[in-house]
Order: structure tokens, then sequence, then C-alpha cells
């Protein structure tokens, strides 16, 4: 079914977030490292790396936004919507590569750990939290729909984190006068992140390279098109994400001989969309002699290729497979 792709990505709709997001941290990022060269204290500059990876990842994010809207064109047929998946692949390698440095930074302490400047550490440390606190609120709801505002999300929350170290670490200084609790705190911090970067770049990649979204059934997309009384078999579907809330399905469907296909393509396309969301549907209609006609044009390999998957209610289809 041939239809516009005028779908608006889920990123473009959070675009004023991410600018008051940006605003905060680029702010409090300068004023974050200064302190930390000042004081000496790792954290505060583990902190400030990280929201310097939150402006830099933001500010991919909020320019993957302003390609997302632009139109599709000849060369471009689905337009710019993969440069918001670009910008989340950027801010995972980013979180990871800090985190790398800041533990390998933090090893390097711990064998000669620096005198910290405290007082002014926990000042910093406190309104460094308070500035992530608000970033993260608004950046919440539209982390829940577009992996690029999530990846920007998930850098603000590692700089939330790492601003709880900074205050532990500042606390236990002004108590005890510890001072590995910086390289420590530090360290950390930093490997809490990994795991969600590890997380956001494994979505990214699913993405990339056109996995089934995880929150569809691909046999239960399948049991509901044999359902329709004159579809006989399915084969050769694919189900992917072209950008965060906008998925896409293709596949051949087989049908008796005579059957009103105009028909049957509209009550799939209503069943699809209904009741799976797929808002961008293409499906071939293939009666026998069409078939016959076309052999298979289905990519090589493909896991659904070589064998029809029939409907329980039709008679055994061929293997189309050439």
């Amino acid at each position: 079914m041939s239809h516009d792709h005028g779908h608006g990505s889920a990123g473009s709709r959070h675009a004023g977030r991410l600018w008051i997001a940006f605003a905060l941290t680029g702010s409090f990022m300068l004023v974050e490292a200064v302190a930390g060269f000042i004081t000496g204290s790792l954290v505060l500059i583990a902190d400030a790396g990280h929201m310097l990876t939150d402006v830099i990842g933001i500010g991919f994010a909020i320019l993957a936004i302003s390609f997302a809207r632009r139109p599709a064109t000849e060369r471009k047929t689905y337009g710019y919507y993969r440069v918001e998946i670009l910008a989340a692949l950027l801010n995972s390698v980013l979180l990871l590569g800090v985190a790398v440095y800041i533990v390998y930074e933090a090893t390097v302490r711990l064998f000669d750990p620096p005198s910290v400047d405290s007082t002014p550490m926990l000042f910093i440390a406190i309104g460094g939290l308070a500035v992530n606190l608000i970033s993260a609120a608004v950046l919440m709801a539209g982390a829940k729909e577009s992996l690029n505002v999530r990846g920007a999300f998930l850098e603000v929350v590692g700089d939330l984190l790492g601003s709880v170290g900074a205050i532990v670490a500042a606390v236990i200084l002004i108590t005890t006068g510890w001072r590995y609790a910086d390289p420590l705190l530090a360290a950390f911090v930093a490997l809490l992140i990994v795991p969600r970067a590890l997380l956001l770049l494994r979505e990214t990649l699913d993405v990339l390279l056109e996995s089934t979204p995880k929150h569809l059934d691909f046999d239960a997309v399948i049991s509901a098109m044999l359902a329709d009384p004159e579809v006989e078999s399915v084969h050769d579907l694919h189900i992917w994400t072209v950008t965060s809330g906008f998925v896409a399905l293709s596949g051949h469907v087989n049908v008796p001989s005579g059957a009103r296909e105009s028909t049957i393509l509209v009550r799939l396309y209503n069943l699809l969309h209904e009741r799976f969301g797929i808002d961008h549907v293409t499906l071939q209609v293939e009666t026998p002699q069409l078939a016959d006609a076309l052999g298979q044009p289905c990519l090589p390999h493909a896991a659904n290729c070589f064998a029809s998957i029939s409907s329980p209610l039709a008679p055994a289809t061929r293997n189309l497979a050439p």
C-alpha cells in the first residue's frame, strides 16, 4: 500500500525540552570544570566531563531533529529520520569513552591521591545535582518515546550520578580527610554509566540493522495476518524501525485466484495499524498465477524467505524459493 512518508519523528516533539537541557547543562559545565581544577577534585572534573558530553550529545540531538524535519528527496526517500538514530549512537559512544577515561584517571590517582579542597567541592556538587535534576525532569517524557532524546536523558542521568558521587566524596573528605574517596567514587560513578550506555548502543544498532522492534511479536503479527479468511500464506515479511516511533512493514501475501486484492489490502492495513501500531505498510498480494510468474523476489537467505507460512484454513502452499 502506497502513501507518503510524512511521518513526524518522536524526537521532534521534544526539541524545546532539549534546548532547555542544553542551556542548563552548558552553563553549569563551565562552572564545574573551573571548580574541579581549582579544588583538585577528580569527581568534579569527571562530572564536568560528563556534562561536556551532554552538551555535545544534546547538541547533536537537536541537530538531528532539525535534519529529520527535512522532506524526503529522490536520493533520500525516507528523508533524514535516521540522523536521530545516528545521534543516539554517538551519545552512547561518548558515554562509554568518558567512562573509560574517568576509570583510567581514577586508577592513576589511587596510587597518589592528591589533596582536594572539599568545602567548595561540596557546594559546587550540590549545584550540579540541582541542575541535573531539572534537566532530567525536562527530558524524562521524551526519553520514553525517542532513542535520540533517551540518549540525551541518559547522559544527564550520568551527570546526576556524578553529582551525587561528588557530594558523597566531599562529605567523606570533610569528615574524615580520607583522600581515596574522590578517585574511588569517580570510578564508581563511571562504572554505573556503562550498562546504560551499552543498552542505548544495542538499541540503536538494532534500529540500524533493521531488527524487528522489541515491542512487537513477529509470530503474532504473522498469525494475525493469517487469521484473515482470504490470506493463504505469508512470506518475505520484514518489520523494522525507521526512527523512534516510526515502524514499517513489508511482505508478500498469497490469496486465492479471483480474490478482491484491494479489499484484502485495506483489511490487512487496518489490522496492522490498529492492533500493532504499524503506520507504514507495504504488501504485495500474490495469486498462484502471479507467484508462478514472479518466482521468489525476496532477500537471499532471509529467515522467512525459503518457506511460506500457511494459514491452517488454507491448503498447503508450495515452497516459493528458487
